[in-house]
């Protein structure tokens, strides 16, 4: 199993709920980062089995997916988790399963949850993006907005994250480890929704302005292509999307989404092929047809790879110092990496500054800026934490 393919076999047992838990004596310490900001760290709800996504709630809880499928509610204060009903029925293999949850931007009031999952079907298994309403602790009524096309016989790179800004949905879609590293990748095709960011209205309709709603044989789904695995999404305050991908051997990616833009996997990318120096693509800057990352990890670089899952832009009142910083949770590189951005769009300068939870032997899976302004974070791991890092 490669960097990216690994999911703990501790996953597979599942963690008994019966209702909630006892909460556990917290496992608390205080670091120092480099830049002199000292951090809380609190293992605040434990026992989550391979936790996927954190979102809060606004009564300081959070909603969090286990990738086998379970949807917890999970409470800081309490260390409760509570298993949450009507959840939809996933295809757990691989690195599938019940993958993100998003609030909708007009929750409280309209109190839909979206959800990103991997379900079977004709001809394999494919990426699916579902909402459902939050009425107290069960998800009601939920249902199935949009299904990327086509199933394939793969159980790995299906994305997937979700960002609703309000008026659309952007989900994003794996390549599924399609190896035909051409000019014919499903990355660079648009027959198909792999390798993409979609662009839907918030009840999974396409959105006719969309950028290839109107090109003859292409995907009217896809927002932008030339993605591997985008396994972060995050919008930024000036209400720029920005994404995150890992790359074959390094080459993982940060990147600000454009519409109708191609970000280059396979034939433009800074990784190397597995288990050599091979570069998988040429360089971005050789191509004037592709849109490079804002900040990278080349194959050969100094820091050997990262590779970024979920993020956050932040926008909290506890950890001033950070305001509009940007967090990514780093699974093989086990740290939470934090860097100030200055700029806009694809001539932002992001800076990488001191990195968070380093040293503890932690996959950092996904990071969210809870209620009251502390950051949460989960571990991919099978008897996993919830982490909650606030002022010291």
């Amino acid at each position: 199993m490669d960097r990216r393919s690994f999911v703990a076999l501790a996953g597979a047992a599942a963690v008994g709920l019966a209702g909630c838990t006892d909460r556990a004596a917290p496992a608390t310490d205080t670091t120092e980062t480099a830049d002199g900001t000292r951090v809380r760290v609190e293992s605040v709800v434990t026992g989550l089995s391979s936790p996927w996504a954190v979102a809060p709630l606004p009564d300081g809880r959070a909603l969090v997916t286990e990738q086998g499928g379970r949807l917890v509610i999970a409470d800081p204060e309490s260390g409760e988790r509570t298993e949450v009903p009507g959840a939809p029925e996933v295809f757990a293999r691989g690195q599938g399963g019940l993958l993100d949850a998003t609030l909708a931007a007009d929750f409280p009031d309209s109190r839909l949850v979206y959800l990103t999952y991997s379900v079977s079907g004709d001809g394999g298994s494919s990426t699916r993006v579902g909402r459902g309403r939050l009425d107290g602790e069960r998800l009601a009524d939920f249902e199935p907005l949009y299904t990327a096309r086509p199933f394939v016989r793969s159980s790995g790179h299906y994305g997937s994250r979700v960002v609703d800004d309000g008026d659309h949905l952007f989900v994003t879609v794996g390549d599924r480890q399609f190896k035909d590293f051409g000019p014919d990748h499903v990355g660079q095709t648009l027959d198909d929704d792999l390798g993409s960011v979609l662009r839907l209205g918030r009840d999974g309709t396409v959105p006719d302005d969309n950028p290839f709603a109107d090109r003859e044989g292409a995907s009217d789904a896809v927002y932008s292509y030339g993605h591997r695995n985008p396994q972060g999404l995050a919008l930024r305050a000036n209400g720029a999307l920005w994404e995150s991908e890992f790359g074959e051997r390094a080459g993982d990616e940060l990147n600000v989404v454009e519409a109708g833009a191609n970000y280059g996997w396979p034939v433009a990318d800074e990784g190397c092929r597995y288990g050599t120096n091979d570069p998988v693509g040429v360089p971005h800057d050789e191509r004037e047809d592709v849109v490079g990352p804002v900040y990278s990890w080349p194959c050969g670089g100094e820091a050997g790879g990262f590779p970024p899952s979920g993020m956050t832009f932040y926008d909290g009142d506890a950890l001033s110092a950070w305001d509009g910083d940007l967090f990514v949770g780093g699974l093989a590189s086990q740290y939470l990496a934090r860097f100030t951005v200055e700029g806009e769009g694809q001539d932002a300068v992001v800076t990488e500054r001191s990195p968070l939870l380093a040293d503890r032997g932690w996959r950092v899976r996904d990071v969210a800026v809870g209620a009251d302004g502390a950051l949460l974070a989960v571990v991919d791991a099978g008897d996993a934490p919830l982490v909650r890092l606030s002022p010291a």
